[in-house]
């Protein structure tokens, strides 16, 4: 039996995000290669890496799959454990040193790319800093739990006048139960945009 990992180990060894592995468990592709599940879940190192060499399309070795492709050689070949010692970052690249180099190559062309759409996109007016959207968002949603929350306190104080029943108790059972909502939600939500996949428009237009 190979090495066994968590989630989080085998995305840190395969260079890719915790949400990318649960996508590839949710989708079959890594079936047979764990044991459990949630945060039990340990997968077999050597299983991951014989399911998963040469099924890798051309766009997920881009820029860091490369990192990606080179880990799950290493894994197959049993040398995950003592790695040859490698060049240090700032010695010369050559063709000798194929590893480096295939990356640093496949890395400038995916920059330049990356670098021309954008510029394309933002000369057509359709470029929008996500940071930008982020902020948007984030204020719009504020104001709207603002507004909830005085609902509910509005709420409160009417519940305890009509059946006359202490105010602050009521208000404070109702807010109790709204954050606790928020909080249920907030997780579900997070776990969602995790596993979320992107659109091939989406991935296209991904800078």
């Amino acid at each position: 039996m190979g090495d066994r990992v968590t989630t989080t180990e085998l995305a840190g060894k395969l260079n890719l995000s915790k949400g990318r592995i649960s996508q590839m468990v949710s989708k079959g592709q890594l079936a047979g290669c764990y044991d459990g599940d949630g945060r039990a879940r340990r997968f077999d190192l050597s299983k991951v890496a014989e399911k998963l060499s040469g099924r890798l399309d051309p766009g997920q070795l881009m820029g860091n799959g490369a990192d990606t492709k080179r880990a799950l050689r290493d894994i197959a070949s049993g040398s995950t454990a003592l790695e040859a010692p490698r060049p240090a970052e700032s010695s010369p690249l050559t063709q000798r040193d194929p590893d480096r180099y295939e990356l640093a190559r496949t890395q400038k062309v995916e920059e330049e790319a990356r670098r021309l759409r954008r510029q394309n996109a933002e000369d057509a007016g359709r470029f929008v800093l996500a940071s930008s959207v982020e902020a948007q968002v984030r204020r719009q949603i504020s104001k709207e739990i603002a507004q909830v929350e005085t609902m509910l306190r509005d709420g409160a104080r009417r519940v305890a006048d009509e059946i006359g029943v202490d105010y602050l108790q009521v208000r404070r059972c109702l807010l109790d139960v709204w954050r606790a909502h928020r909080g249920q939600r907030s997780d579900g939500l997070a776990e969602e945009a995790a596993a979320a996949e992107m659109s091939d428009d989406e991935r296209d237009a991904d800078f």
